[in-house]
């Protein structure tokens, strides 16, 4: 299992992955879940994935080995050619049941669910921001002023605080804060999602990746989210008055 979330305000796209792809008593695998597609002044394209680690890693193996043809050029038909977000995540979409249609008679032979979903975010020169859903079918939606936030992986357990939190209007420090406490809480109550955390905040129209990090398991500022979130919880609870029994 893993964790990813994305939202999309006024300001910009805030990332938040999780690594952690096994858990168990004696068996834990580390593997990074965000892909950063990056040419400067032209376009930042971020991938966030969840599902079978084979299947994904076959989809941005093939999209980025497609991006250029063989004489080093850029391919229009890839990723660093299309001119729309959409026209992209339509190709992650097709690319995924590529992978799916060749690997997935296989493992389903083995009871192994070959499918994979992503979340795709960023901006190409000239366009709107934009950030898509994209389901394991190939088949995706988009975000909105309404719905500006996607979750794929453990989601139900860092919903609650971003549900309360993160709007249109919220800033981008606000935004990679609250994702941060949504990785806290899930942390707190499911052992499938942990560290490190990769956090990536692009700001509208800037084409260009400037604030991102990686949390690991001793960041300081990653325990003080931690205590800071949890007492502020308890401080909270002891404020809210008694039931009134009668």
């Amino acid at each position: 299992m893993t964790y990813c979330v994305a939202a999309v305000t006024d300001h910009g796209i805030v990332f938040a992955s999780d690594s952690r792809t096994n858990a168990g008593v004696d068996q834990l695998g580390i593997f990074s879940k965000m892909t950063v597609i990056e040419a400067a002044d032209d376009r930042v394209i971020v991938l966030l994935c969840a599902g079978n680690l084979a299947s994904t890693q076959s989809v941005i193996s093939l999209l980025k080995l497609r991006m250029k043809s063989d004489d080093g050029e850029i391919n229009p038909s890839g990723i660093l050619g299309l001119r729309s977000l959409y026209d992209v995540a339509a190709l992650v979409g097709d690319t995924m049941r590529e992978v799916v249609t060749r690997d997935g008679p296989a493992l389903t032979q083995q009871n192994i669910d070959p499918g994979c979903t992503f979340i795709l975010g960023g901006q190409i020169q000239g366009k709107a921001q934009r950030l898509f859903l994209i389901y394991p079918q190939g088949n995706f939606i988009e975000s909105s002023r309404d719905t500006n936030f996607f979750q794929i992986g453990e989601t139900k357990y860092g919903k609650p605080i971003i549900d309360r939190v993160v709007n249109y209007e919220t800033s981008l420090k606000d935004v990679a804060k609250c994702l941060l406490v949504s990785f806290n809480s899930t942390m707190r109550s499911n052992l499938s999602v942990g560290p490190p955390i990769e956090l990536l905040a692009y700001g509208k129209d800037t084409l260009r990746v400037t604030l991102r990090r990686r949390f690991t398991e001793k960041d300081p500022y990653f325990a003080d989210i931690s205590h800071f979130w949890s007492s502020g919880l308890r401080r909270v609870f002891l404020e809210v008055p008694d039931v009134p029994w009668n």
